[in-house]
């Protein structure tokens, strides 16, 4: 699925927002960015957004160039998106915990088990996976795209699982789950969270779907990463613990400056609660891809036309 990189140049300019500025004007390049990258990307992006804007950008763009300043799955979506443009990704290594915890070949056999299902499928998955589905969704709308489904329509979700939990509770539909989860998502403490909550009394606990249980039973606030980001701006609270990946914090903090953003702590003394595969790109290797138009996103495009019909029915859907 990816183009060999090229050999690097070893010159780092001495101005990289200004490097990278120069270059997006030479390839007429857009960058896009999660919200969980690192600040210094999130301030050189043309766009930042989860999974939902991202991928509404994606479909839109005029540019000849897509950089993608994200994890791969991201950067196949726009490559399946738009099939004639160049699509870089700073490091090819940037991949995800929850789409590796749903290969292909045993979501068919999954599949192959209840023939009379719909698959929907959370963005956050393979292009061989979403080239499986019927629909795919993103934590932003997934409740929204559940709710249009006839109810005597069975469903599969995949890969999350607690995603998907969060939509049977949010729709009262039952679905058949695939047992996959983040990393990130799933290590946040419980009892350091109460723990926090004792310290900061007047603070909200605000929380993303793919968060397990119980840390979801103390949020007043569940929501995508554009939903959070919104809400903190909307509330009259000046202080709230975020349970998602602290890339967020950074945009929150330049919305509501005088307000008070507290990460939700992981089990241990790790910083388990950033996402190892989003934090490998950095304003450097975002440079260097740039530069050398490598490493670029590839796909055969059986693969490619497969997977555009799920996430075309999803923008529909939206």
């Amino acid at each position: 699925m990816f183009a060999a990189a090229l050999d690097r140049p070893t010159a780092v300019p001495h101005d990289l927002f200004a490097a990278i500025r120069d270059l997006k004007r030479e390839l007429n390049a857009v960058i896009l960015a999660h919200y969980y990258q690192e600040s210094e990307i999130q301030d050189i992006a043309d766009y930042i957004g989860d999974s939902l804007g991202l991928s509404q950008q994606a479909a839109q763009t005029d540019a000849d160039v897509i950089v993608f300043a994200g994890v791969h799955f991201m950067a196949e979506t726009a490559k399946i998106l738009n099939p004639h443009k160049q699509v870089l990704l700073p490091d090819l290594e940037a991949g995800c915990s929850l789409a590796d915890s749903c290969p292909a070949s045993e979501f068919a056999a999954f599949k192959a088990r209840y023939p009379d299902h719909l698959v929907i499928s959370y963005i956050n998955c393979t292009a061989e996976i979403k080239a499986l589905s019927d629909i795919i969704c993103t934590s932003s709308n997934a409740v929204k795209i559940v709710q249009q489904i006839p109810p005597e329509q069975p469903i599969i979700f995949a890969p999350d699982r607690n995603l998907g939990r969060y939509v049977m509770q949010q729709t009262g539909r039952e679905m058949v789950l695939w047992d996959g989860s983040c990393i990130v998502h799933e290590t946040f403490s419980e009892q350091k969270l109460v723990q926090l909550q004792v310290q900061y009394p007047e603070a909200e606990v605000i929380a993303h779907p793919e968060c397990e249980p119980p840390l979801l039973r103390h949020a007043s606030f569940i929501g995508s990463t554009t939903a959070l980001l919104n809400h903190v701006q909307r509330s009259d609270r000046a202080a709230f613990i975020v349970a998602t990946e602290p890339g967020i914090l950074h945009q929150m903090q330049k919305a509501e400056p005088q307000k008070q953003f507290i990460p939700a702590p992981p089990e241990g003394n790790c910083a388990c609660n950033e996402c190892p595969h989003m934090r490998l790109n950095t304003l450097e290797k975002l440079y260097f891809c740039m530069k050398t138009r490598s490493p670029e996103i590839t796909m055969d495009e059986s693969v490619r036309s497969a997977a555009l019909r799920p996430i075309q029915r999803m923008l529909a859907m939206s």
